[in-house]
């Protein structure tokens, strides 16, 4: 088995566990906000939910650097400089760093300062993503893989996604916070619980937008519709490593 293949099953892992943990933090988010539970059986799945939203976090700042190991590796036409080769590798244990740092040390002084760099970063990403991709596609650099560049847009929409749910979800989160400062008392006040479920409901389309995005990157990643060499290696390779 070759490294490709490796990267190839990794990528995959990454958009299993990314979908699914959305999946079960959509699920959860809805029993924290149903006023008809208990206060501490609405914190539990708080906490469930803030637990699981870790893995598509992680799938998340993976995702560049496999699929730009993968772009290399697969001789798919597109050359790449070497700092390009430097960025993308290093991106990914960089950006990973800080998520697990948020993730573990939150409500630190230093971790405010990290949330913000990490929500500017993002932005910074979106940017760069969207002007490099439309320069290269402009320029013809993506012509022998145009799906490249078409994965690269939807990532960039997906940060975006995600950016604009850290945008409405300060209510929900502020509800989240009540729930565990009352959680012996049966309930929150209506106001709470509105302010809760107006949070999450203007959240929500970003999230459907996300799953569709990563449904349409996977669609690219498997039909690599303008490839100049129409072979799937997703499929190759993956059916190589299942023995057929």
């Amino acid at each position: 088995m070759s490294l490709y293949d490796l990267l190839v099953i990794f990528h995959l892992l990454l958009f299993v566990y990314w979908l699914g943990g959305d999946l079960g933090v959509f699920y959860s988010s809805g029993m924290v906000i149903d006023p008809k539970l208990s206060n501490s059986a609405r914190a539990t799945a708080a906490k469930i939910m803030i637990d699981l939203d870790f893995v598509p976090r992680i799938c998340m700042t993976l995702m560049l650097t496999v699929g730009g190991l993968l772009v290399w590796l697969g001789d798919f036409g597109i050359e790449h400089p070497l700092w390009q080769k430097v960025g993308f590798i290093a991106l990914g244990p960089a950006w990973l760093a800080m998520v697990v740092y948020l993730h573990v040390a939150h409500g630190t002084p230093l971790s405010k300062v990290v949330t913000k760099v990490d929500f500017w970063f993002r932005w910074a990403l979106v940017i760069y993503l969207i002007i490099a991709t439309s320069v290269s596609f402009y320029i013809g650099r993506l012509d022998p893989a145009p799906w490249v560049g078409g994965k690269l847009l939807i990532f960039a929409g997906l940060v975006f996604c995600g950016l604009m749910i850290r945008v409405y979800i300060p209510g929900y989160i502020g509800g989240i916070m009540a729930l565990r400062k009352n959680v012996a008392q049966p309930s929150l006040s209506d106001d709470v619980n509105q302010s809760m479920a107006k949070s999450l409901g203007q959240c929500r389309p970003f999230v459907l937008a996300i799953w569709l995005g990563l449904f349409i990157e996977c669609w690219l990643g498997v039909a690599k519709p303008g490839q100049t060499v129409p072979v799937s290696e997703v499929l190759g390779s993956v059916a190589t490593v299942v023995g057929f």
